[in-house]
């Protein structure tokens, strides 16, 4: 039996056009009625998504990709995990060198140079779907402004329109941060900010979505097989697999597919969560 649903956001419940389907919604009413706890599984700050997270009556959260597990129902942070100060002078360090973008994730602020990729995409949502109180912190120089102020950093993103695989080759052989290289070019570009590009979404190490709910469980006192996880993007791979039923949105990157349970007939955008919940659960 299906106790907990472990959900991505972006392209698994909220489409590219930033509004959730009304056949969602009503799986989500579902879940509700059937005492069956929903986790929202993301790369956003809690801060970003928190208004999200109630409107859904979230039972709990995994955001940053994994270093940060909320209760929503108590408030209680269940577990933290940050960047140290070395990996985030050696990343910026790295980014100014080949003169990429980076921008940092803290608790309540997304310090950047100047708002273009993911950043600017997240600017975007927060007057739309995601209204939160999220600072979007200007500065000149990110690598002063880290020496000068020492921000507790969760997680920092390198974005450029060219391939950032050697990037991320050189970054795995001198730390051992986890790294996502992020492809968002062609069927996979960003609608929102009407961009093509890549970007390594850069966190501490061993941290990553499947960690994050391993640990949610043992504190629910649940195991792998009670779980349902639902995705669309490479970082969503690990906690699919790891999960009792994995399932992969039609929208969802090939990667993702591959390792997948099961692969909805339907993309977000036609509420191929819904048909994920409704496959499986029976209300």
């Amino acid at each position: 039996m299906i106790r907990l649903i472990a959900s991505d956001i972006d392209g698994t419940i909220i489409g590219e056009n930033k509004s959730i389907t009304k056949k969602n919604l009503k799986a989500i009413e579902a879940i509700k009625k059937a005492n069956i706890d929903l986790t929202i599984c993301t790369g956003k700050p809690y801060s970003m998504v928190k208004h999200f997270c109630k409107e859904l009556h979230a039972s709990y959260g995994i955001f940053g990709n994994g270093n940060q597990i909320i209760d929503l129902k108590t408030g209680k942070e269940i577990f933290r995990k940050t960047l140290s100060q070395k990996e985030i002078r050696l990343c910026t360090s790295f980014a100014k060198s080949k003169q990429l973008h980076l921008h940092l994730y803290t608790e309540n602020e997304v310090i950047t140079p100047k708002l273009l990729y993911m950043d600017l995409r997240n600017f975007i949502l927060k007057d739309s779907i995601y209204p939160n109180n999220l600072e979007f912190k200007i500065v000149p120089n990110i690598e002063q402004y880290v020496k000068n102020f020492n921000p507790i950093v969760f997680k920092l993103v390198i974005s450029s329109p060219s391939n950032l695989t050697s990037l991320k080759n050189d970054l795995d052989k001198q730390t051992n941060l986890t790294i996502y290289r992020i492809n968002k070019s062609k069927q996979y570009k960003d609608m929102i900010i009407n961009k093509e590009y890549e970007y390594l979404d850069i966190t501490p190490s061993k941290t990553n979505k499947s960690e994050a709910l391993d640990v949610l469980t043992k504190y629910l006192q649940l195991s792998s097989s009670d779980v349902m996880a639902i995705g669309d993007n490479l970082n969503d791979i690990d906690m699919i697999k790891n999960s009792g039923i994995g399932v992969a949105v039609a929208n969802a990157y090939d990667d993702v597919k591959k390792i997948a349970t099961y692969t909805t007939v339907n993309t977000v955008e036609n509420s191929g969560f819904a048909e994920a919940i409704y496959k499986y659960i029976s209300f």
